[in-house]
Protein backbone atom coordinates (compact mmCIF):
# COMPACT_ATOMS: atom_id res chain seq x y z
CA UNK A 1 0.00 0.00 0.00
CA UNK A 2 1.35 3.40 -1.06
CA UNK A 3 1.59 5.96 1.73
CA UNK A 4 2.04 9.73 1.66
CA UNK A 5 2.86 10.65 -1.89
CA UNK A 6 2.89 14.32 -2.82
CA UNK A 7 -0.19 14.83 -5.03
CA UNK A 8 -1.14 17.77 -7.23
CA UNK A 9 -4.46 18.20 -9.04
CA UNK A 10 -5.21 20.25 -12.16
CA UNK A 11 -8.94 21.04 -12.33
CA UNK A 12 -10.50 22.00 -15.66
CA UNK A 13 -13.98 23.04 -16.68
CA UNK A 14 -16.95 24.35 -14.77
CA UNK A 15 -17.70 25.11 -11.13
CA UNK A 16 -19.44 21.73 -10.81
CA UNK A 17 -16.15 20.13 -11.77
CA UNK A 18 -14.44 22.29 -9.15
CA UNK A 19 -16.67 20.76 -6.46
CA UNK A 20 -15.74 17.27 -7.70
CA UNK A 21 -12.07 18.23 -7.46
CA UNK A 22 -12.51 19.56 -3.92
CA UNK A 23 -14.12 16.31 -2.82
CA UNK A 24 -11.35 14.31 -4.46
CA UNK A 25 -8.79 16.47 -2.61
CA UNK A 26 -10.47 15.63 0.68
CA UNK A 27 -10.25 11.91 -0.09
CA UNK A 28 -6.62 12.22 -1.20
CA UNK A 29 -5.69 14.09 1.98
CA UNK A 30 -6.61 11.04 4.05
CA UNK A 31 -3.47 9.27 2.79
CA UNK A 32 -1.35 11.75 0.87
CA UNK A 33 0.14 15.24 1.02
CA UNK A 34 -1.48 17.80 -1.27
CA UNK A 35 0.55 20.36 -3.18
CA UNK A 36 -0.53 23.31 -5.31
CA UNK A 37 2.84 23.24 -7.10
CA UNK A 38 2.46 20.71 -9.91
CA UNK A 39 6.20 20.79 -10.58
CA UNK A 40 6.88 19.06 -7.25
CA UNK A 41 4.04 16.50 -7.35
CA UNK A 42 4.87 12.80 -7.42
CA UNK A 43 1.32 12.05 -8.55
CA UNK A 44 -0.44 14.45 -10.93
CA UNK A 45 -4.19 14.19 -11.46
CA UNK A 46 -5.95 16.05 -14.27
CA UNK A 47 -9.70 16.39 -13.63
CA UNK A 48 -11.09 17.01 -17.10
CA UNK A 49 -13.99 18.61 -18.93
CA UNK A 50 -15.31 17.16 -22.21
CA UNK A 51 -18.42 19.24 -22.90
CA UNK A 52 -17.10 20.69 -26.16
CA UNK A 53 -14.40 19.76 -28.67
CA UNK A 54 -12.37 22.73 -27.40
CA UNK A 55 -12.70 21.39 -23.84
CA UNK A 56 -11.40 17.99 -24.91
CA UNK A 57 -8.48 19.58 -26.74
CA UNK A 58 -7.61 21.56 -23.61
CA UNK A 59 -7.85 18.43 -21.47
CA UNK A 60 -5.57 16.40 -23.74
CA UNK A 61 -3.14 19.31 -23.86
CA UNK A 62 -3.01 19.52 -20.06
CA UNK A 63 -2.40 15.77 -19.78
CA UNK A 64 0.44 15.94 -22.29
CA UNK A 65 1.93 18.96 -20.52
CA UNK A 66 1.70 17.20 -17.16
CA UNK A 67 3.42 14.14 -18.62
CA UNK A 68 6.54 16.24 -19.20
CA UNK A 69 7.10 16.22 -15.44
CA UNK A 70 7.55 12.46 -15.75
CA UNK A 71 10.43 13.10 -18.13
CA UNK A 72 11.97 15.44 -15.57
CA UNK A 73 11.93 12.64 -13.00
CA UNK A 74 9.67 14.31 -10.42
CA UNK A 75 6.23 13.01 -11.38
CA UNK A 76 5.94 9.25 -11.00
CA UNK A 77 2.28 8.67 -11.92
CA UNK A 78 -0.28 10.55 -14.02
CA UNK A 79 -4.03 9.99 -13.57
CA UNK A 80 -6.89 11.36 -15.69
CA UNK A 81 -10.33 11.78 -14.12
CA UNK A 82 -13.73 13.29 -14.88
CA UNK A 83 -15.73 13.89 -18.03
CA UNK A 84 -13.14 12.98 -20.66
CA UNK A 85 -12.61 9.37 -19.56
CA UNK A 86 -16.27 9.03 -18.59
CA UNK A 87 -17.45 9.56 -22.17
CA UNK A 88 -14.37 8.78 -24.26
CA UNK A 89 -12.48 6.03 -22.41
CA UNK A 90 -12.76 3.71 -25.41
CA UNK A 91 -11.06 6.35 -27.58
CA UNK A 92 -8.30 7.44 -25.21
CA UNK A 93 -7.30 4.38 -23.19
CA UNK A 94 -4.98 2.93 -25.82
CA UNK A 95 -3.84 6.22 -27.33
CA UNK A 96 -3.21 8.33 -24.23
CA UNK A 97 -0.33 6.17 -23.04
CA UNK A 98 1.03 8.97 -20.86
CA UNK A 99 -1.76 8.29 -18.33
CA UNK A 100 -1.44 5.50 -15.77
CA UNK A 101 -5.11 5.43 -14.77
CA UNK A 102 -8.55 6.74 -15.66
CA UNK A 103 -11.58 7.47 -13.45
CA UNK A 104 -15.01 8.82 -14.40
CA UNK A 105 -17.27 11.48 -12.91
CA UNK A 106 -18.50 9.31 -10.02
CA UNK A 107 -15.30 7.40 -9.26
CA UNK A 108 -13.42 9.85 -7.04
CA UNK A 109 -13.91 7.69 -3.93
CA UNK A 110 -11.66 5.11 -5.63
CA UNK A 111 -8.73 7.48 -6.08
CA UNK A 112 -6.53 6.24 -3.21
CA UNK A 113 -7.01 2.61 -4.21
CA UNK A 114 -6.19 3.48 -7.81
CA UNK A 115 -2.96 5.18 -6.71
CA UNK A 116 -2.05 1.97 -4.84
CA UNK A 117 -2.72 -0.06 -7.99
CA UNK A 118 -0.65 2.06 -10.35
CA UNK A 119 2.31 1.92 -7.97
CA UNK A 120 2.06 -1.87 -8.14
CA UNK A 121 2.60 -1.54 -11.87
CA UNK A 122 -0.99 -1.79 -13.10
CA UNK A 123 -2.53 0.49 -15.72
CA UNK A 124 -6.07 1.08 -14.47
CA UNK A 125 -9.41 1.77 -16.13
CA UNK A 126 -11.66 2.53 -13.15
CA UNK A 127 -14.41 4.30 -15.08
CA UNK A 128 -17.82 3.37 -13.69
CA UNK A 129 -21.34 4.58 -14.31
CA UNK A 130 -22.55 8.01 -13.11
CA UNK A 131 -23.91 7.63 -9.58
CA UNK A 132 -23.96 9.53 -6.27
CA UNK A 133 -21.53 11.96 -4.69
CA UNK A 134 -18.26 10.47 -3.34
CA UNK A 135 -18.40 12.27 0.02
CA UNK A 136 -19.50 15.45 1.80
CA UNK A 137 -16.00 16.50 2.89
CA UNK A 138 -14.09 19.01 0.77
CA UNK A 139 -10.84 20.92 0.56
CA UNK A 140 -11.97 24.37 -0.55
CA UNK A 141 -10.09 26.00 -3.42
CA UNK A 142 -11.97 29.31 -3.08
CA UNK A 143 -11.94 31.97 -0.38
CA UNK A 144 -14.97 33.71 1.18
CA UNK A 145 -17.34 31.83 -1.12
CA UNK A 146 -17.96 28.21 -2.09
CA UNK A 147 -20.01 26.28 -4.63
CA UNK A 148 -22.55 23.69 -3.54
CA UNK A 149 -23.36 21.12 -6.23
CA UNK A 150 -26.97 20.24 -5.45
CA UNK A 151 -27.46 17.77 -8.31
CA UNK A 152 -25.58 16.07 -11.11
CA UNK A 153 -26.50 14.92 -14.58
CA UNK A 154 -29.28 16.18 -16.84
CA UNK A 155 -32.49 14.71 -18.24
CA UNK A 156 -33.40 17.46 -20.72
CA UNK A 157 -31.54 16.13 -23.79
CA UNK A 158 -31.08 19.43 -25.59
CA UNK A 159 -30.07 18.40 -29.08
CA UNK A 160 -26.64 20.09 -28.98
CA UNK A 161 -25.51 18.87 -25.57
CA UNK A 162 -23.33 15.95 -24.46
CA UNK A 163 -23.96 16.33 -20.71
CA UNK A 164 -26.62 13.56 -20.41
CA UNK A 165 -24.25 11.21 -22.26
CA UNK A 166 -21.38 12.10 -19.92
CA UNK A 167 -22.95 12.59 -16.49
CA UNK A 168 -26.15 10.58 -16.86
CA UNK A 169 -29.69 11.49 -15.89
CA UNK A 170 -30.52 14.25 -13.40
CA UNK A 171 -29.87 13.20 -9.79
CA UNK A 172 -30.58 15.46 -6.81
CA UNK A 173 -28.32 15.20 -3.77
CA UNK A 174 -30.41 14.46 -0.64
CA UNK A 175 -31.30 17.63 1.25
CA UNK A 176 -29.81 16.48 4.56
CA UNK A 177 -26.48 15.75 2.85
CA UNK A 178 -26.39 19.22 1.32
CA UNK A 179 -27.15 20.94 4.62
CA UNK A 180 -24.44 18.91 6.33
CA UNK A 181 -21.95 19.68 3.56
CA UNK A 182 -22.74 23.40 3.57
CA UNK A 183 -22.45 23.62 7.35
CA UNK A 184 -18.97 22.06 7.18
CA UNK A 185 -17.54 24.64 4.78
CA UNK A 186 -16.70 27.26 7.40
CA UNK A 187 -17.80 30.88 7.41
CA UNK A 188 -18.82 31.95 3.92
CA UNK A 189 -19.85 35.31 2.59
CA UNK A 190 -21.58 33.49 -0.22
CA UNK A 191 -22.77 29.96 -1.00
CA UNK A 192 -23.38 29.43 -4.73
CA UNK A 193 -25.83 26.70 -5.69
CA UNK A 194 -24.94 24.91 -8.93
CA UNK A 195 -26.22 22.00 -10.99
CA UNK A 196 -26.90 21.47 -14.65
CA UNK A 197 -30.43 22.67 -13.81
CA UNK A 198 -30.71 24.14 -10.31
CA UNK A 199 -34.47 24.76 -10.54
CA UNK A 200 -35.19 21.05 -11.08
CA UNK A 201 -33.79 20.20 -7.65
CA UNK A 202 -35.84 17.67 -5.71
CA UNK A 203 -38.11 16.52 -8.53
CA UNK A 204 -36.53 13.06 -8.26
CA UNK A 205 -36.63 12.95 -4.44
CA UNK A 206 -39.38 11.74 -2.15
CA UNK A 207 -41.00 13.96 0.46
CA UNK A 208 -42.06 17.00 -1.58
CA UNK A 209 -38.54 18.50 -1.55
CA UNK A 210 -37.74 21.30 -3.99
CA UNK A 211 -35.32 24.17 -4.52
CA UNK A 212 -37.23 26.52 -2.23
CA UNK A 213 -37.17 23.93 0.56
CA UNK A 214 -33.41 23.69 0.13
CA UNK A 215 -32.90 27.46 0.08
CA UNK A 216 -34.90 27.84 3.29
CA UNK A 217 -32.87 25.15 5.07
CA UNK A 218 -29.54 26.56 3.90
CA UNK A 219 -30.64 30.04 4.95
CA UNK A 220 -30.85 28.83 8.55
CA UNK A 221 -27.11 28.11 8.65
CA UNK A 222 -25.15 30.66 10.65
CA UNK A 223 -21.99 30.11 8.61
CA UNK A 224 -23.70 31.06 5.31
CA UNK A 225 -23.94 34.81 4.77
CA UNK A 226 -25.77 34.75 1.45
CA UNK A 227 -26.96 32.35 -1.27
CA UNK A 228 -26.59 32.78 -5.03
CA UNK A 229 -28.39 30.76 -7.73
CA UNK A 230 -26.79 29.76 -11.03
CA UNK A 231 -28.27 27.86 -13.99
CA UNK A 232 -32.02 28.25 -13.40
CA UNK A 233 -34.00 26.94 -16.35
CA UNK A 234 -36.79 29.37 -17.33
CA UNK A 235 -39.67 26.88 -17.32
CA UNK A 236 -39.05 26.09 -13.65
CA UNK A 237 -38.81 29.65 -12.33
CA UNK A 238 -42.10 29.69 -10.42
CA UNK A 239 -44.03 32.39 -8.60
CA UNK A 240 -42.96 30.71 -5.36
CA UNK A 241 -39.31 31.13 -6.30
CA UNK A 242 -39.87 34.77 -7.19
CA UNK A 243 -41.53 35.23 -3.79
CA UNK A 244 -38.49 33.66 -2.12
CA UNK A 245 -36.28 36.23 -3.84
CA UNK A 246 -38.51 39.00 -2.52
CA UNK A 247 -38.74 37.78 1.07
CA UNK A 248 -35.50 35.94 1.85
CA UNK A 249 -32.76 38.43 2.84
CA UNK A 250 -30.06 35.78 2.35
CA UNK A 251 -31.00 35.09 -1.28
CA UNK A 252 -28.88 37.37 -3.49
CA UNK A 253 -30.94 39.28 -6.05
CA UNK A 254 -29.14 37.63 -8.94
CA UNK A 255 -30.17 34.81 -11.24
CA UNK A 256 -28.48 33.03 -14.13
CA UNK A 257 -31.01 31.75 -16.69
CA UNK A 258 -29.47 29.83 -19.63
CA UNK A 259 -31.93 30.71 -22.44
CA UNK A 260 -29.69 29.66 -25.39
CA UNK A 261 -31.78 31.40 -28.07
CA UNK A 262 -34.89 33.51 -28.62
CA UNK A 263 -36.16 32.41 -32.04
CA UNK A 264 -38.91 29.83 -31.67
CA UNK A 265 -37.86 27.61 -34.63
CA UNK A 266 -34.31 27.40 -33.28
CA UNK A 267 -35.51 26.71 -29.73
CA UNK A 268 -37.68 23.89 -31.07
CA UNK A 269 -34.75 22.31 -32.93
CA UNK A 270 -32.67 22.67 -29.76
CA UNK A 271 -35.41 20.80 -27.84
CA UNK A 272 -35.79 23.76 -25.51
CA UNK A 273 -39.21 24.11 -23.91
CA UNK A 274 -39.74 27.88 -24.06
CA UNK A 275 -40.44 30.61 -26.60
CA UNK A 276 -38.86 33.98 -27.18
CA UNK A 277 -42.01 35.78 -26.11
CA UNK A 278 -42.29 33.63 -23.01
CA UNK A 279 -38.68 34.34 -22.07
CA UNK A 280 -39.22 38.08 -22.47
CA UNK A 281 -42.33 37.89 -20.32
CA UNK A 282 -40.42 36.01 -17.61
CA UNK A 283 -37.67 38.64 -17.58
CA UNK A 284 -40.23 41.43 -17.31
CA UNK A 285 -41.96 39.55 -14.47
CA UNK A 286 -38.69 39.15 -12.57
CA UNK A 287 -37.76 42.80 -12.98
CA UNK A 288 -41.23 43.94 -12.00
CA UNK A 289 -41.33 41.87 -8.82
CA UNK A 290 -37.65 42.28 -7.90
CA UNK A 291 -36.60 45.70 -9.25
CA UNK A 292 -32.93 45.37 -8.26
CA UNK A 293 -32.46 41.85 -9.68
CA UNK A 294 -29.46 41.21 -11.93
CA UNK A 295 -30.31 38.69 -14.65
CA UNK A 296 -27.61 36.86 -16.58
CA UNK A 297 -27.98 34.42 -19.47
CA UNK A 298 -26.12 32.46 -22.14
CA UNK A 299 -26.92 32.07 -25.83
CA UNK A 300 -25.75 29.92 -28.72
CA UNK A 301 -25.50 31.34 -32.23
CA UNK A 302 -24.84 29.44 -35.44
CA UNK A 303 -27.07 26.50 -34.55
CA UNK A 304 -27.95 24.34 -37.59
CA UNK A 305 -30.59 26.07 -39.70
CA UNK A 306 -30.30 29.43 -37.92
CA UNK A 307 -31.45 31.88 -40.60
CA UNK A 308 -30.80 35.60 -40.77
CA UNK A 309 -34.34 36.07 -39.48
CA UNK A 310 -33.65 33.77 -36.52
CA UNK A 311 -30.46 35.65 -35.75
CA UNK A 312 -32.18 39.03 -36.02
CA UNK A 313 -34.83 37.77 -33.61
CA UNK A 314 -32.04 36.95 -31.17
CA UNK A 315 -30.50 40.40 -31.59
CA UNK A 316 -33.88 42.00 -31.03
CA UNK A 317 -34.40 39.92 -27.90
CA UNK A 318 -31.02 40.90 -26.44
CA UNK A 319 -31.80 44.56 -27.09
CA UNK A 320 -35.23 44.31 -25.42
CA UNK A 321 -34.29 42.06 -22.50
CA UNK A 322 -31.51 44.39 -21.30
CA UNK A 323 -29.88 41.59 -19.35
CA UNK A 324 -27.31 42.62 -16.80
CA UNK A 325 -24.78 40.36 -18.46
CA UNK A 326 -24.73 37.60 -21.06
CA UNK A 327 -22.34 35.08 -22.54
CA UNK A 328 -22.44 34.02 -26.19
CA UNK A 329 -21.10 30.83 -27.73
CA UNK A 330 -20.65 29.61 -31.26
CA UNK A 331 -22.47 26.34 -31.82
CA UNK A 332 -20.05 23.44 -31.49
CA UNK A 333 -20.94 20.37 -33.55
CA UNK A 334 -20.60 17.45 -31.15
CA UNK A 335 -20.69 13.93 -32.55
CA UNK A 336 -23.25 11.79 -30.73
CA UNK A 337 -25.79 14.59 -30.32
CA UNK A 338 -28.92 14.86 -32.51
CA UNK A 339 -27.84 18.30 -33.79
CA UNK A 340 -24.67 16.79 -35.24
CA UNK A 341 -26.72 15.21 -38.05
CA UNK A 342 -29.05 18.16 -38.64
CA UNK A 343 -29.20 19.86 -42.02
CA UNK A 344 -28.17 23.48 -42.32
CA UNK A 345 -24.77 23.36 -40.61
CA UNK A 346 -23.32 26.87 -40.81
CA UNK A 347 -19.73 27.80 -41.68
CA UNK A 348 -17.43 29.12 -38.95
CA UNK A 349 -17.23 32.49 -40.68
CA UNK A 350 -20.98 33.02 -40.23
CA UNK A 351 -20.83 31.96 -36.57
CA UNK A 352 -17.92 34.31 -35.90
CA UNK A 353 -19.64 37.26 -37.58
CA UNK A 354 -22.82 36.68 -35.59
CA UNK A 355 -21.12 36.26 -32.23
CA UNK A 356 -19.22 39.52 -32.74
CA UNK A 357 -22.51 41.32 -33.35
CA UNK A 358 -24.05 39.82 -30.21
CA UNK A 359 -21.12 40.79 -28.01
CA UNK A 360 -21.08 44.31 -29.45
CA UNK A 361 -24.77 44.71 -28.68
CA UNK A 362 -24.54 43.27 -25.17
CA UNK A 363 -21.50 45.46 -24.46
CA UNK A 364 -23.69 48.52 -25.02
CA UNK A 365 -26.50 47.07 -22.90
CA UNK A 366 -24.12 46.24 -20.05
CA UNK A 367 -22.52 49.66 -20.28
CA UNK A 368 -25.90 51.36 -19.88
CA UNK A 369 -26.79 49.08 -16.95
CA UNK A 370 -23.59 49.96 -15.12
CA UNK A 371 -23.97 53.69 -15.67
CA UNK A 372 -26.95 53.66 -13.31
CA UNK A 373 -24.63 52.90 -10.38
CA UNK A 374 -22.65 56.15 -10.67
CA UNK A 375 -22.81 57.95 -7.35
CA UNK A 376 -24.23 54.93 -5.50
CA UNK A 377 -22.51 53.13 -2.64
CA UNK A 378 -22.27 49.33 -3.00
CA UNK A 379 -21.23 46.52 -0.70
CA UNK A 380 -18.20 44.87 -2.30
CA UNK A 381 -16.41 41.67 -1.29
CA UNK A 382 -12.65 42.07 -1.77
CA UNK A 383 -11.05 39.51 -4.10
CA UNK A 384 -7.56 40.90 -4.58
CA UNK A 385 -5.26 43.78 -5.51
CA UNK A 386 -4.31 44.75 -9.07
CA UNK A 387 -0.58 45.46 -8.97
CA UNK A 388 -0.60 47.16 -12.37
CA UNK A 389 -3.41 49.65 -11.71
CA UNK A 390 -2.83 49.78 -7.92
CA UNK A 391 -6.51 49.14 -7.28
CA UNK A 392 -8.35 46.64 -5.13
CA UNK A 393 -11.01 44.64 -6.93
CA UNK A 394 -14.02 42.69 -5.79
CA UNK A 395 -17.60 41.69 -6.45
CA UNK A 396 -20.94 43.35 -5.79
CA UNK A 397 -24.19 41.37 -5.65
CA UNK A 398 -24.50 41.44 -9.45
CA UNK A 399 -21.06 39.87 -9.98
CA UNK A 400 -20.79 36.09 -9.85
CA UNK A 401 -17.20 34.77 -9.64
CA UNK A 402 -15.28 34.43 -12.91
CA UNK A 403 -18.19 35.07 -15.28
CA UNK A 404 -19.17 38.69 -14.58
CA UNK A 405 -17.32 41.99 -14.25
CA UNK A 406 -15.67 43.45 -11.16
CA UNK A 407 -15.65 46.56 -9.01
CA UNK A 408 -12.23 48.28 -8.88
CA UNK A 409 -11.56 50.79 -6.12
CA UNK A 410 -9.03 52.68 -4.08
CA UNK A 411 -8.68 52.26 -0.32
CA UNK A 412 -6.58 54.07 2.28
CA UNK A 413 -6.14 50.97 4.43
CA UNK A 414 -4.81 47.53 3.59
CA UNK A 415 -7.66 45.11 2.91
CA UNK A 416 -7.96 41.33 3.14
CA UNK A 417 -9.52 38.93 0.63
CA UNK A 418 -13.08 38.24 1.74
CA UNK A 419 -13.47 41.53 3.55
CA UNK A 420 -16.73 43.37 2.77
CA UNK A 421 -16.45 47.13 2.33
CA UNK A 422 -18.53 50.03 1.07
CA UNK A 423 -17.48 51.50 -2.26
CA UNK A 424 -18.82 54.70 -3.77
CA UNK A 425 -18.96 54.38 -7.56
CA UNK A 426 -17.37 57.17 -9.59
CA UNK A 427 -17.55 55.78 -13.12
CA UNK A 428 -18.08 52.68 -15.23
CA UNK A 429 -16.56 50.90 -18.21
CA UNK A 430 -18.21 48.38 -20.51
CA UNK A 431 -18.23 45.65 -17.87
CA UNK A 432 -16.65 47.05 -14.68
CA UNK A 433 -17.19 49.75 -12.08
CA UNK A 434 -14.56 52.05 -10.57
CA UNK A 435 -14.85 53.85 -7.26
CA UNK A 436 -13.34 54.42 -3.84
CA UNK A 437 -13.85 52.84 -0.44
CA UNK A 438 -15.67 55.05 2.04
Amino acid sequence: MVVNKKVGVISLGCDKNRVDTEKMLAILSQKHTLTSDISEAQVIIVNTCAFLASSREEAIGEVLSASLYKDKGVCEKLIVTGCLPQKFIADIYDDLIEADAFLGVSDYAKINDVIDSVYLGDRVNAVGIPAGEPCKERVLTTSSYAYLKIADGCSNHCTYCLIPYIRGKFRSVPLADLVEEASSLGNLNELILVAQEVTRYGQDLAGNVNLITLIKELSKLDNVGAIRLLYCYPENITDDLILEFKTNPKLIKYIDIPLQHASDPVLKRMNRKGTGAGYLSLIENLKSNIPSIAIRSTFITGFPGETEEDFNNLLDFVAKAKLFNAGFFKYSREEGTPAYKMDGQLPQSVKEKRIRKLYALQRQVSKQNLKTFKGQTLSVTVEGFDEDDLLYYGRAYFNAPDIDGKVYFTAKNELCVGQVCQVKIARSTDYDLIGKMI
